[in-house]
């Protein structure tokens, strides 16, 4: 039973990880005004770019940097197109992230080809830190991760730092409510929000990372599975808030490692619904809080200072 229980919360959060690291960097995104659903797309090349550079470098550290390269490239596209020349935010992000994952998709039958067992590479370890890592169902939970685990912890309390006690959070957050004025201010609107965007394509990429590289040791199609846009449900859910992020992302983790739990026990379920719990917990959540949050006031809207 206890195995049963620590197994349950070793893996919530784990899988937790890359949608704490993705929603964090939303934070800044959403908090600017911007809507990018282009996260799902960012997080797939960075799952590709990771485990293949890794793969044929066998550093595990250049595989990460290299993802977060790829995910400044692809995030300034999307930063172009929606800040720059003002495409419909909504489009160019369902857009770029159809562009994401089947660039993935074509890169990946290129250079491993067709193949009926997958590559594999060497993931990071879970650290074992000796006898606290031997606790009770503490011991493995906290002490038994690997490090892109840890990473993502760590992330909300930098994140956490920058939005709410620093001049560019606070930048951050008046060009999200009040654009005009910020503009009036001599605060280049369309620049934060650019910088935003970048951000956030660093995170979404090593949330795409931490996929490869710590919870996978290997790649497949359609790995990340949707979770960018649990990402966006967390945001919202957590309220712009990185340290709600924590929470509400372990809950996502938790409904992904119960049904995989399920399965293994063979509960008397249909697999597909089993499956389908993550999503539904999604859907679920997003119309439960969606009618209660208060949205930044220019969200989803393009700055023009030409405009009256």
């Amino acid at each position: 039973m206890i195995d049963s229980i620590t197994s349950l919360l070793c893996g919530s959060l784990r899988i937790s990880a890359p949608i704490m690291i993705a929603a964090l960097g939303q934070i800044f995104v959403q908090s600017s005004g911007t809507l990018d659903l282009s996260v799902e797309g960012t997080m797939v090349l960075g799952c590709f770019t990771a485990f293949t550079v890794t793969f044929f470098s066998g550093s595990l550290v250049l595989g990460l940097l290299a993802s977060i390269a790829v995910g400044i490239i692809f995030s300034s596209l999307f930063a172009y197109l929606t800040v720059t020349i003002k495409a419909n935010q909504v489009i160019a992000g369902t857009a770029m992230t159809i562009l994401g994952q089947g660039f993935a998709s074509f890169l990946y039958r290129e250079i491993f080809g067709i193949r009926t067992l997958p590559p594999i590479i060497t993931n990071f370890p879970n650290l074992n830190l000796g006898f606290l890592s031997r606790i009770p169902i503490i011991g493995q939970v906290v002490f038994g991760q690997n490090i892109m685990t840890y990473l993502a912890v760590i992330l909300i309390f930098i994140t956490s730092f920058i939005i709410n006690k620093t001049y560019f959070g606070l930048t951050v957050k008046g060009v999200g409510e009040y654009p005009r004025a910020c503009d009036a201010k001599g605060i280049a609107v369309n620049k934060v929000r650019f910088e935003t965007i970048l951000i956030g394509g660093v995170y979404s990429s090593l949330a795409g990372a931490a996929m490869s590289l710590g919870f996978m040791n290997t790649y497949t199609d359609n790995m990340i599975a949707g979770r960018g846009f649990m990402a966006i449900a967390v945001v919202v859910f957590a309220r712009w808030r990185p340290k709600r992020v924590f929470w509400a992302a372990l809950l996502f983790g938790f409904a992904s490692s119960l049904q995989m739990r399920f399965q293994s026990l063979g509960v008397d379920l249909p697999k597909q619904l089993l499956q389908a719990l993550p999503y539904i917990l999604t859907i679920v959540v997003l119309l439960l809080v969606s009618k209660h949050v208060n949205f930044p006031a220019a969200f989803c809207t393009s700055y023009d200072r030409e405009e009256s």
